[in-house]
């Protein structure tokens, strides 16, 4: 059997009552994580650009979380996906280096939806695509990184298949071709990372978008290649170069047995997930010896090697980030805030945050090298060294970052990140009201959901 074909089987074949219960409650709580920062986003600009555009290719009446239903359901999945993740404070999964939330979840909402299926259909889709999505990216290792792919738009476009061919009832043989379909639109580029472009927060949304393209085709009897993963021209061998048979043997490793969104890590912190133990470690220091930015004369920063061109590299931009998004792959802009602050938060991507004179003045001084200690991409570890002015030497070290599944986030953390996100767009009692539609949403159906999601808020010229 293909890859496509184990994938479709297990799709197909999954029930709620064969997943654990504590995997579908953290799987609840994981998207009301992503709601929550999808909640927070609704009117950023970059969010209204978004919205406007989809606007101009069509209309229809999927829902759009805080932007009502005026959307047809491709392009609100595509919104979706822009709004949950373009805060850059979704969930990872740390092996596979992946944002899977935003692509699975934006995919079941609109698709079940449409379908008219049972939250609980609507759940068991969003589980098995993070089942996949995390496993086809952790063959990867971190690998996508080195040649210019982001994973989250990548690799979220196989796993949204899964959900979206389920739930349009396809069967096991469809949802097979379906994949080798989006083997032709999933991407990703990490050229952002130059300029803080806003093209990644469109990744989760196009994969979603596209998995619902593929998933309909499929139906419809088009015809997609079989081999989407191990073909001579597949996924690994596209993207990584390799088509290793001893990697395509992790994808399937223990499927249906051990459960990857226990393995999900739940961000603390605002920023991406490879500069927070380093900030972490900037905040520890700053409690422990009282620092101020008069006693720091230097700063170094040990990262995983695999980073630096992530968040390290190239040096001057990084420490003159010129929009939020630049701040948040920035390892000298986010230690020097922890360092000054003793905080990193939504508000540090502020613009009157970025053009902090102190802290630029701060991130001048910081540099990195590489942590030869690290066991990425398992953790996201960082040390952060302070010289002082009076010659002392100040480190502190987090081997495990906050969020990881060694050191996770309770789902009562959870719940304490939603309410902080969801208050920045809506009231105390419409939070709460999201709050229990999504931890109840497999006993009610799929569309009663998306009433409450799309109804969430109402921004400038939108009837919600």
């Amino acid at each position: 059997m293909t890859l496509s074909q184990t994938f479709a089987d297990f799709a197909t074949g999954l029930t709620i009552d064969a997943i654990p219960e504590r995997v579908k409650e953290r799987a609840r709580h994981l998207i009301l994580d992503s709601v929550g920062t999808g909640l927070a986003a609704v009117g950023a600009d970059w969010a209204e650009a978004t919205f406007a555009a989809a606007g101009d290719l069509g209309s229809g009446t999927a829902p759009v979380l805080g932007y009502g239903r005026t959307l047809a359901m491709r392009d609100a999945a595509l919104m979706n996906g822009v709004v949950t993740h373009g805060l850059d404070y979704d969930d990872t999964h740390s092996r596979g280096i992946i944002h899977a939330t935003v692509s699975a979840f934006p995919t079941a909402l609109v698709a079940a939806d449409k379908a008219g299926a049972s939250g609980g259909d609507l759940l068991v889709a969003y589980i098995a695509a993070m089942e996949v999505s995390t496993r086809v990216a952790a063959v990867g290792a971190g690998g996508f990184h080195g040649f210019g792919f982001h994973p989250t738009g990548l690799i979220g476009a196989f796993g949204s298949t899964l959900a979206a061919g389920r739930l349009l009832g396809l069967d096991a043989q469809q949802i097979a071709m379906a994949q080798g379909i989006v083997l032709s639109m999933a991407g990703g580029s990490l050229e952002f990372l130059a300029d803080g472009a806003w093209t990644k927060r469109l990744h989760p949304g196009w994969a979603a978008s596209s998995a619902l393209t593929a998933a309909t085709l499929a139906k419809r009897g088009f015809v997609g290649p079989p081999a989407a993963y191990e073909g001579r021209f597949g996924l690994y061998a596209l993207y990584l170069r390799d088509a290793a048979p001893a990697l395509l043997a992790q994808a399937t490793e223990a499927l249906g047995d051990t459960w990857e969104i226990e393995a999900v890590s739940v961000k603390p912190l605002p920023a991406c997930h490879m500069t927070h133990a380093a900030i972490d470690a900037a905040i520890a220091l700053r409690a422990e010896y009282d620092l101020t930015a008069a006693d720091i004369a230097k700063v170094i920063v040990l990262v995983p090697e695999a980073v630096i061109p992530i968040v390290c590299e190239p040096v001057a931009p990084k420490r003159t980030p010129h929009t939020g998004y630049d701040a948040q792959f920035s390892i000298p802009y986010t230690v020097a805030t922890a360092l000054l602050t003793g905080k990193f938060t939504l508000d540090s991507l502020d613009p009157a945050a970025l053009n902090d004179p102190a802290v630029l003045d701060l991130a001048a001084r910081v540099s990195y090298a590489v942590d030869p200690d690290s066991d990425y991409p398992k953790h996201f570890t960082g040390e952060v060294m302070v010289e002082t002015r009076d010659g002392r030497m100040l480190r502190h070290r987090e081997a495990i970052n906050r969020g990881a599944s060694d050191r996770p986030l309770s789902n009562a953390d959870i719940d304490a990140k939603y309410f902080e996100n969801a208050a920045r767009t809506v009231d105390a009692t419409r939070a709460a009201h999201i709050r229990a539609a999504v931890l109840d949403l497999h006993l009610h159906p799929a569309s009663a959901l998306g009433d409450i999601l799309a109804g969430a808020t109402a921004p400038q010229g939108v009837s919600a």
